[in-house]
């Protein structure tokens, strides 16, 4: 560094060494400054430094609307600001894991008024898009539509229903609450109406023989996608049926021989259907597609022995998907969910080519909703109840349903005791209840006759929640996958408003979930280990 008249620094080309080597020449145009001098210097442009950082935070942001707002400001991020993808944000959930940091909460603000599932309203000069008619489903399905007061088509049903009137096999991945009832029912019902079975084949005598299965994980859901089937099936003169468990063996013969239309469309959660097989009461050889809806839940240890012994009655192995002659009948396998466990294509692999399979999934798969207002507080374990409490009271009684969620049955009986000990009128569900305690629970709930569900992960797959406004996760989910499925549960397609999530931090891994969640916010990416291809290989050593 050479210094001016007037004592200031002037920037060198070269600082020369304090020593040089024998007989060497020092270079021209060099000044020579003292160690002691370079060190005041170099000390004095950090603080010049320091002071410009300090005045830039201390300076009025630049306006505009936030994508992250958080309890300290400077930690704000705005919806302009764009963190690179091998950029590490400055994280609100950064220190959550020290107890210093309960009372610490951080929300993402809505960056979009409606679902991306829906489509965007067209110009008015515009044409309206490929619709349901356009989509070539026959006039009894576009009236059962109408029944169901469902005029234009989501973005996954726009996916699928051409793709799956071909006949292929696929997976269908799309985020929750965007109509994948509706986008695997209509071109599969279709199927079953452009091939209609003959009088002799429909009066055969024996076990019952559907000629479309949808497997489900739970009676709520069973029931909830049979009301839907039964509408679009009853203009065009199917029958539909729904098998549940939970009760004796008579039960399940009374469902499949209720009065009706035979049943030429099944839907039934897995226990149910194993029953059915193994005493006879069902046949599935006239099979011409099966549905396997929630597949994440599917893959429970609960299920998969189950779903195992239903795959294997069903024929799949001589109707493997792929290029078929006009008169070769071939089972079509649809598989549905939000997000897909590890072990899918090991499961099926069993029973049929998933090679062949299809995949058909959405934009917005597994990226947090961004028209869904989201909260995390840091809390104490003891502070969650008089959180939730304060909750509740403040809300006003035309802020629509809540649902709160719990990890486990105990809790959700300790939480629905101490909601009646302060007068909160609420329902609970939990999958230990028995089956007469869970029959119409949560439809009682879809009515509105009660505003509060106090519930375990069994109300988060698939149910319609459109009534819902607020969410809140009283106990953190144990995964990502279940924090999509929860948050799922409002700003679903059919829903009056987006609604909010809350969910309360207690434990040190639930702030490793967070701060994933909060990355993948920041960067605006989905969020990390979800895979949405059954078509990958399975693990090395898995």
């Amino acid at each position: 560094m050479a210094l001016s008249r007037g004592g200031m620094a002037a920037p060198l080309p070269l600082l020369l060494p304090r020593r040089l080597a024998a007989g060497a020449e020092p270079p021209e145009n060099v000044v020579r400054v003292p160690w002691a001098l370079r060190l005041r210097l170099q000390r004095g442009a950090q603080r010049r430094r320091r002071g410009q950082k300090e005045a830039a935070a201390a300076a009025p942001a630049r306006p505009g609307k936030l994508l992250l707002r958080s309890r300290r400001p400077e930690l704000s991020q705005p919806r302009w600001q764009t963190v690179g993808r091998w950029e590490r944000p400055q994280l609100v959930s950064a220190g959550w894991k020290h107890r210093k940091a309960c009372g610490d909460y951080f929300q993402l603000e809505p960056s979009q008024d409606a679902a991306p599932a829906l489509p965007a309203p067209p110009p008015p000069d515009a044409e309206q898009g490929p619709s349901f008619a356009a989509m070539g489903l026959q006039p009894a399905l576009l009236a059962g539509l109408e029944g169901l007061s469902i005029g234009r088509p989501t973005a996954v049903q726009r996916l699928a229903i051409p793709a799956l009137r071909r006949g292929r096999s696929a997976l269908c991945a799309a985020e929750t609450g965007s109509g994948k009832t509706l986008a695997y029912l209509l071109p599969l019902l279709g199927g079953l109406l452009s091939r209609p079975e003959g009088p002799a084949e429909a009066a055969a005598a024996g076990p019952a023989s559907p000629r479309g299965l949808v497997v489900l994980p739970s009676r709520e859901l069973a029931a909830q996608v049979g009301a839907v089937a039964a509408a679009l099936c009853r203009p065009a003169g199917l029958g539909v049926r729904g098998l549940t468990g939970g009760g004796a063996a008579g039960g399940l013969r009374r469902q499949l021989r209720a009065p009706g239309p035979g049943a030429a469309v099944l839907l039934g959660t897995p226990g149910a259907l194993r029953e059915a097989l193994r005493r006879r009461f069902l046949a599935l050889g006239r099979l011409r597609w099966i549905v396997l809806d929630e597949a994440d839940a599917l893959m429970d240890d609960s299920f998969t022995e189950a779903l195992e012994e239903i795959l294997a009655h069903a024929p799949l192995a001589a109707g493997a998907p792929g290029p078929a002659g006009p008169g070769e009948a071939r089972t079509q396998v649809v598989v549905v969910g939000a997000t897909f466990p590890a072990g899918l294509s090991q499961t099926l692999g069993k029973f049929t080519d998933v090679g062949r399979f299809v995949t058909l999934a959405t934009q917005s798969l597994h990226r947090l909703p961004p028209h869904v207002q989201q909260k995390f507080v840091r809390l104490k374990g003891r502070d969650k109840l008089p959180e939730l409490l304060q909750l509740l009271k403040e809300r006003p009684a035309s802020g629509g349903a809540v649902l709160i969620f719990c990890n486990s049955a105990s809790t959700v009986n300790w939480l629905g005791y101490i909601l009646d000990d302060h007068k909160i009128k609420h329902l609970r569900l939990q999958g230990q209840m028995s089956a007469a305690a869970r029959a119409g629970i949560f439809a009682s709930f879809q009515k509105g006759d009660v505003s509060v569900l106090v519930c375990t992960d069994l109300a988060s797959r698939g149910l319609d929640t459109s009534s819902v406004q607020l969410v809140v996760n009283y106990d953190f989910p144990d995964t990502l996958q279940d924090y999509l499925h929860r948050v799922g549960r409002v700003g679903r397609v059919g829903s009056k408003a987006p609604g909010a999530v809350v969910s309360f931090v207690t434990h040190r891994w639930d702030v490793d979930l967070v701060r994933k969640i909060e990355t993948a916010a920041r960067k605006r990416t989905g969020l990390p280990g979800m895979d949405s291809s059954i078509n990958k290989p399975p693990p090395k050593g898995g």
